[in-house]
C-alpha cells in the first residue's frame, strides 16, 4: 500500500522562528504574531490544505549561549519575544474543524496536576484534537527563570519524564471510570461518585494525592509527540511517543534512527516527521530566483545565536576554521550527533555557516512542485518517515506556495490524501479510536468499569 505523506505546520509564537532574519522580507508577516486574527487564518489556511496538524514548539528561556549574552538574539528576534503556545488553540480550534494542534511544553517546571488539568481542558476544547509534544528542556537560561541554578542533566531529565509520565497517565486515565459520568438531570446525579478515585502517587520526584477536577475528555491522553534522537531520548520515545519528531540530517542517518525506533517499539506503531523547509515556485529556475530573494534577508548572527544554544556551544569561542569542540553540552544531543553526521568529525564554524542558507541549519528543498514532490517522496520511501513538519520561511507565502502547488502534485500522484477522515486527532492519524492502545503504557493507569 503506498503511504500517503502527513504534514504538520512547525511553528512558534515568536517572530523568528527557525529561519532567522526572514522576518525582515518585506512580505514577511511573522511580526503579527501577538494578534490573535494572525494565528485563526493560519489554522484555516492549513486546514484548507489539509494538514494534519500544527506543531508548535517552545522554549522558557532565552538564547544566551552565544558570547555568553541575550543581545543577539534579541537583535534578530531569534525566539524572543515569544507568547505561550497553549492559549493560541481555543481560538484556532473554534475556527477549524479537522486541525490538529500540537503543543509544546516542557514538563521539567510543569507540575503534573496542573499540567493535566489543562491540557484535559484543551482536549475539551478542541474536541479532541490536541497532542503533546513531551520536552525536558535544554537550556540553562530557563532553568535560571525557574528558580534554579541549572538545568539536569540530559540523562537525569529524561528519569524525570519516566515518572513524569506515570503521574499524567493516571490523572487523565485512571481518576475517572470511563462510565463515571451520568448527567442524569432526573435523579439530580451528574457524576457517580463510586467511579471517581483519587490519584496517589509516592516516587522519587512527585507526591501526589488528587482526584482529579476534569471529567474523561475525548482523547483521555492527547496524542504524544517527542523529538528526542539521543539513544536515551530514543528510548523514551519509543516506550511513550506516538509521533517522533526527527532532524533532517541525511536520509541514511534518519533511516537509521528510525529503524531503531520502530525496533524498540516492537508492534506499536510510531508516525515519525522529519523537519523540512521547502522553497517552490511554477519552475525551478523561478524557485531559484525565490531562494536568492529570501536568502537576502537571513541573518547569520540570529543563526549562531539559535544554533549555539541548541547546541550547547558558544562559537564565538572558535576561530572560522577552527575544529569545534562540543564537549559536555547538556543541550540537545541529538542536534550535535546531526551536525556531526552531515559535516565530518572536525567540522568548523566557517562549515556551519556555509549550511545557514536562510538562516538555520536546515538546508531547504528547492525547485519546482514536480521536484519537491519527488524529494519528498524519496524521503518517504528511502528513510522510512510518514511526514514532514515544515518550518515557516516567508510567511503566509510559503504556506500558500505548498498548498498551491506540491499539495496537488502529491494528490495526483496518490501519495496525499483528497479529505479528513472522520474522528479525533489520534484517529485521523492512526485510523483508530479515540483513546491510546491496550499496548501503550497509559493503558495500565485506567479504571474499566
Amino acid at each position: 500500500m503506498t503511504r500517503e505523506i502527513r504534514f504538520n505546520a512547525f511553528d512558534m509564537a515568536c517572530v523568528g522562528h527557525i529561519q532567522q532574519g526572514l522576518w525582515t522580507h518585506p512580505r514577511d508577516r511573522s511580526t503579527d504574531y501577538a494578534n490573535l486574527d494572525h494565528w485563526v487564518q493560519l489554522a484555516r489556511t492549513l486546514e484548507a490544505g489539509l494538514f494534519d496538524g500544527l506543531f508548535l514548539a517552545d522554549v522558557l528561556g532565552v538564547y544566551d549561549v552565544y558570547e555568553d549574552s541575550p543581545a543577539a538574539s534579541l537583535r534578530n528576534a531569534v525566539q524572543v519575544p515569544l507568547l505561550d503556545p497553549l492559549a493560541l488553540v481555543p481560538a484556532m480550534a473554534q475556527a477549524t474543524t479537522h486541525l490538529g494542534f500540537g503543543v509544546t511544553c516542557n514538563l521539567a517546571y510543569e507540575t503534573p496536576f496542573l499540567f493535566a488539568r489543562r491540557m484535559a481542558t484543551l482536549d475539551h476544547l478542541t474536541q479532541g484534537r490536541i497532542g503533546w509534544n513531551i520536552v525536558t528542556g535544554y537550556l540553562d537560561s530557563a532553568a535560571r527563570a525557574m528558580g534554579l541554578d541549572a538545568q539536569m542533566a540530559h540523562d537525569d531529565r529524561y528519569d524525570l519524564a519516566d515518572e513524569y509520565m506515570q503521574v499524567v497517565y493516571a490523572l487523565w486515565e485512571g481518576g475517572w471510570r470511563d462510565d463515571a459520568v451520568l448527567r442524569d438531570r432526573a435523579r439530580g446525579i451528574y457524576t457517580d461518585p463510586s467511579r471517581v478515585r483519587a490519584v496517589r502517587h509516592a516516587g522519587k520526584q512527585y507526591r501526589i494525592d488528587a482526584v482529579p477536577l476534569w471529567e474523561p475528555s475525548p482523547q483521555r491522553t492527547p496524542v504524544l509527540y517527542q523529538a528526542g534522537s539521543s539513544d536515551r531520548g530514543r528510548a523514551f520515545a519509543a516506550q511513550h511517543a506516538e509521533c517522533v519528531f526527527a532532524n533532517g540530517s541525511t536520509r541514511a542517518n534518519v533511516r537509521r534512527i528510525v529503524d531503531d525506533l520502530r525496533r524498540r517499539a516492537g508492534t506499536r506503531p510510531i508516525q515519525v516527521f522529519v523537519g523540512a523547509t521547502l522553497v517552490v515556485a511554477e519552475t525551478e529556475a523561478a524557485a531559484r530566483e525565490k531562494l536568492e530573494d529570501y536568502r537576502r534577508h537571513a541573518s547569520v548572527e540570529g543563526a549562531l545565536a539559535h544554533a549555539a544554544a541548541s547546541l550547547g556551544i558558544d562559537f564565538a569561542r572558535f576561530g572560522m576554521d577552527e575544529p569545534v569542540e562540543a564537549g559536555n553540552s547538556q543541550a540537545i544531543r541529538s542536534n550535535i550527533d546531526a551536525i556531526a553526521a552531515q559535516l565530518g568529525k572536525g567540522w568548523t564554524k566557517r562549515q556551519l555557516i556555509d549550511r545557514f542558507i536562510l538562516g538555520s541549519r536546515q538546508a531547504p528543498i528547492v525547485g519546482s512542485a514536480q521536484q519537491v514532490a519527488e524529494a519528498l517522496i524519496a524521503w518517504v520511501d528511502e528513510a522510512d518517515v510518514d511526514g514532514f513538519n515544515l518550518s515557516r520561511t516567508v510567511m503566509p507565502e510559503c504556506l500558500e506556495d505548498v498548498i498551491r502547488l506540491v499539495i496537488p502534485e502529491l494528490q495526483a500522484r496518490g501519495r496525499y490524501k483528497t479529505g479528513y477522515a472522520a474522528g479525533s486527532y489520534r484517529q485521523k492519524l492512526f485510523g483508530r479510536g479515540d483513546r491510546l492502545p491496550p499496548d501503550h503504557p497509559a493503558a495500565a493507569a485506567r479504571w474499566q468499569a
